[in-house]
């Protein structure tokens, strides 16, 4: 151990025993840190990070090797030791002040009333809460609960601070300002601090050094990379920066190469059925008295652009509140060909996911229209695939059951084995050609996705609609579905709409990115065409001269709407909300 060294890991390994099975989680994970050095721990969803952050903190005994702190071993939790947890764990009867009391008076015992009350009121200041100390956590939005958090473990005065990926939980705006403000702390506190995270973006932005670990099991410390950027740093500077783009292509890069020989490979399963899906819109019969494709959008239909297969027209949504209607999105209008696919990006709030649900037909519309392949949806029907956030699979079902409950309702003309074919050619698409009678409750978060994303496309829909798909997923598994989903897409080329906060991603998936404003009253604020060759490959984009520059584009623009832009009567109604 050196003599500037804090924290030393040496050879830590770590397994768990459920009765049946050993899992080997930790092998041999060799660390030194220096005092005052900011390191971020980089790697795969269940790769063994958090066991690690536990057997720093002494909330985990290692079966061997050793943790040492200024050279003294480990042997259980300490309070040189302060730990932020992904999810906030706060008291949620007491009071901002209250929680983070409570640490105060445990650890720092000798300390008189006033000096206790004083430190809470400084570290309080320090996370921004000034004006919440006497909120409850019910009170508080995701951020600020977990700025709390960041404060409570400041305020034991630790010399190290453990950041178990304290911001995974958050939407990208409020993950992106909490980003700052542990900058800050850093800046400010000069503490030594270790970050677990799966996002690369955070990992440069804030850390000295980034460690990354190599899958599971038996994972390890693989390669340590400096992070030789100057500080003060920011996003839209990165995007700027050649030594960033190098080093970041570097860090993917090795990820990827990690990632390759995890991922289920889809085999060569041959050619679909040919069979047709039942269209239930075109199944209906028109009455007098059913909804009418609205006159100016006939009127606006002779105009000379062609293909005209889905489009949004002076659409709009207004929801009633106490105070008053709330007008969530207007004027909304997108124009697309079949097989385009669009992404739709913009802060929390701008009713992103408004547009979609109504594009479903689970959302009534307020005003304007959408139409599909020349008829106005007003219905929720299988010619539009939803592939939500969550999956909702029946947990009790195979993916192979999840799968087959829509097919069994969209192809009813054809036989049992092509319905079977078409089933099992679209789980073999995602990777789950081995995993097809596992049950959903038996998956990972990952996989359960791949199921969702094979029971859309397997409904072979007209329009299929995505509603931030990968959101609840770490990124090297969001990297990895991605691919999953641009593989399937290919071969399908169905007109697709796709909500997220991830620039990278409707970068790398869409044919055009179109950027909303702030809600109430959001609309749409720009739509950047993306001039980039198809198929996609995720590192060859990152090599492509224009992939920064659209970047950097969508940046500029979120940087712009993200102290909020509004008028004043956006302003009133977002208080009567």
């Amino acid at each position: 151990m050196g003599t500037n060294n804090i924290l030393s890991l040496s050879n830590v390994s770590k397994s768990f025993n459920d009765g049946k099975s050993v899992s080997h989680v930790l092998d041999r994970v060799s660390l030194d840190v220096e005092e005052g050095e900011f390191i971020a721990i980089l790697g795969f969803s269940g790769a063994g990070k958090t066991t690690l952050i536990n057997c720093i903190a002494g909330l985990e005994e290692a079966d061997s090797g050793e943790v040492r702190v200024k050279g003294e071993v480990c042997t259980g939790p300490g309070k040189d030791r302060g730990l932020v947890f992904q999810s906030y764990s706060l008291f949620p009867w007491l009071s901002v002040e209250a929680n983070v009391a409570m640490a105060v008076e445990s650890v720092h015992k000798d300390k008189s009333k006033d000096e206790q009350a004083a430190l809470i009121k400084q570290k309080i200041e320090l996370v921004g809460l000034s004006h919440a100390m006497d909120r409850k956590p019910a009170q508080l939005s995701g951020g600020m609960r977990q700025r709390v958090s960041v404060a409570r473990a400041l305020a034991m005065e630790p010399e190290i601070l453990l950041m178990d990926e304290p911001l995974s939980a958050l939407d990208a705006l409020t993950r992106a300002k909490l980003q700052d403000e542990i900058d800050r702390i850093r800046e400010e506190e000069k503490r030594t601090i270790v970050l677990v995270t799966n996002d690369v973006d955070e990992a440069l932005l804030l850390a000295d050094r980034v460690a990354v670990m190599t899958p599971a099991p038996a994972a390890t410390i693989g390669q340590i990379f400096d992070v030789n950027l100057a500080r003060p740093r920011s996003r839209a500077m990165f995007n700027e920066s050649e030594d960033y783009k190098a080093l970041r292509n570097k860090i993917v890069g090795y990820l990827d190469a990690l990632n390759q020989g995890q991922k289920a490979e889809a085999s060569d399963f041959g050619d679909l059925p040919n069979v047709t899906p039942l269209d239930l819109s075109a199944a209906r019969k028109s009455k007098p008295s059913e909804k009418q494709l609205p006159q100016a959008y006939l009127d606006a239909a002779h105009s000379p652009i062609e293909r005209r297969y889905l489009e949004f027209f002076n659409l709009k949504k207004i929801y009633p509140t106490p105070k008053g209607p709330l007008t969530v999105v207007e004027d909304v209008n997108i124009l697309m060909d079949r097989g385009e696919f669009i992404s739709l990006i913009g802060h929390s709030g701008c009713g992103k996911s408004t547009v979609l649900t109504m594009a479903a037909g689970l959302n009534e519309i307020s005003g304007g229209g959408i139409v599909l392949d020349g008829r106005e949806i007003d219905v929720a029907g299988p010619d539009k695939a939803v592939v939500f956030q969550a999956p909702s699979l029946m947990p009790w079902l195979t993916a192979r059951e999840n799968v087959s409950l829509g097919v069994e309702r969209v192809y009813p003309h054809a036989s049992r084995a092509e319905r079977r074919d078409i089933v099992e050619y679209y789980l073999d698409r995602v990777g789950l050609g081995d995993a097809m009678d596992k049950r959903a409750a038996d998956m990972s978060n990952g996989m359960r996705q791949r199921v969702g994303i094979a029971r859309a496309f397997a409904l072979s829909p007209k329009l299929l609609l995505l509603d931030e798909p990968f959101g609840m997923l770490d990124s090297l598994t969001r990297w990895d579905l991605q691919d999953v989903l641009i593989e399937v897409w290919n071969r399908t080329k169905v007109t697709a709409v796709m909500v997220t906060h991830d620039v990278d991603e409707a970068i790398l998936l869409a044919d055009k990115v179109v950027m909303m404003t702030n809600g109430p009253h959001a609309t749409i604020g720009k739509v950047l065409e993306v001039d980039l060759p198809r198929p996609r490959d995720r590192k060859a984009l990152l090599e492509h001269p224009k992939f920064y520059a659209y970047r950097q584009e969508v940046l500029n623009f979120l940087e712009e709407y993200e102290h909020g832009h509004a008028g004043k009567s956006s302003q009133k109604e977002t208080e009567a909300a």
